[in-house]
């Protein structure tokens, strides 16, 4: 698809998944079935950190090229698969209790070694009610940012490279949001003590892997290619793509994008069954099945930029309820 690269497009349609979420329940009531939690989340979240930190303490007297390696290759995984877990704390999918969920949330942060997890739920929650708003969906690249990478098929490698630093960004052209309060202290404060500890204990190595294992997982690698899969407008004006490759069964379903901006309040093991028991509402929508394809696609197009983005004009109070307050549809997510 050819976009400008020197904008946005600019949609004049309301934000896209409101109103499918209420006809795909008339079509199929039955999807309220799969809104709830799933605890056994949390289980997964004590392993990942378990793991990530044990790896850590081996490496911290191997050579560097063991470190570098093991980063790329298993640490970006599990690394991925904790921010996933952040994701559904954030929507408090694994307990009932908000604090309970973020309280995980910040557990799954420790191996990432920079505190995000409480401001990403600030964000995060904005992105789903302002899908598009460039004043408060954090999702979207800034404008001096998506000019600053151009093009460039080495700047657009040196963007996902940095990416975890590029986000951190992102807030500066939002209104409306907090910066601080006591959770974000907490997050920070719990997450510093334990990148101390790690440095102290096992030295700069194992510290060194968990930063490594951060940047890949989110950066320049094949999971990176999930931050241009998700509303990256690649071959048509879809604003929302999933997709279904085999990298789903280990990051949790975070490839079912479409699906989770229709039921932000259904957990990630359900939501393969919402494109099966509605497959007219999916089968027909644009998707990808392979995250290394699209990432060595997004590096090599040079009509694909950070400007590949629809954003629109706010669209008010209608759209706010479905995230401020459980809809009548039951389905909207929860306060942030």
């Amino acid at each position: 698809m050819n976009t400008k690269h020197t904008d946005f497009y600019h949609s004049d349609s309301d934000e896209p998944h409101r109103l499918r979420t209420k006809q795909i329940l008339s079509d199929h009531p039955e999807i309220r079935s799969f809104i709830g939690k799933n605890p056994y989340s949390f289980v997964i979240i004590v392993g990942l950190v378990g793991f990530q930190l044990s790896l850590a303490m081996l490496l911290a007297n191997q050579p560097w090229w063991l470190v570098l390696g093991l980063a790329y290759l298993v640490g970006a995984i599990a690394n991925h698969a904790l921010f996933v877990m952040i994701h559904e704390c954030t929507h408090n999918l694994v307990f009932k209790k908000r604090s309970l969920n973020i309280l995980a949330s910040i557990l799954a942060n420790v191996p990432l070694i920079v505190p995000t997890a409480v401001s990403f739920r600030k964000y995060h929650l904005k992105h789903h009610v302002y899908q598009g708003v460039y004043e408060l969906d954090a999702d979207l690249p800034g404008r001096w940012e998506a000019r600053l990478v151009g093009n460039s098929h080495l700047r657009k490698a040196l963007w996902l490279l940095l990416f975890p630093i590029v986000q951190a960004t992102r807030p500066l052209h939002l209104r409306g949001v907090k910066h601080v309060d006591r959770w974000i202290v907490l997050n920070i404060v719990v997450q510093l003590s334990l990148d101390v500890a790690v440095y102290a204990v096992f030295g700069p190595k194992a510290l060194m892997y968990l930063l490594l294992s951060l940047f890949f997982s989110i950066g320049l690698h094949p999971l990176g290619a999930r931050w241009i899969q998700r509303h990256y407008l690649v071959d048509s004006l879809q604003e929302t793509h999933s997709y279904y490759g085999r990298m789903n069964a280990f990051a949790f379903n975070v490839g079912y994008h479409y699906e989770h901006h229709d039921f932000p309040s259904v957990p990630w093991n359900k939501l393969p069954s919402i494109k099966r028991t509605a497959p007219t509402w999916y089968n027909t929508l644009s998707s990808h099945s392979s995250w290394t394809k699209l990432l060595l696609r997004f590096l090599s197009d040079r009509n694909l930029t950070l400007f590949s983005r629809a954003v629109r004009e706010e669209t008010g109070d209608e759209n706010t309820a479905r995230i401020e307050s459980p809809s009548a549809t039951g389905v909207g997510a929860s306060p942030p």
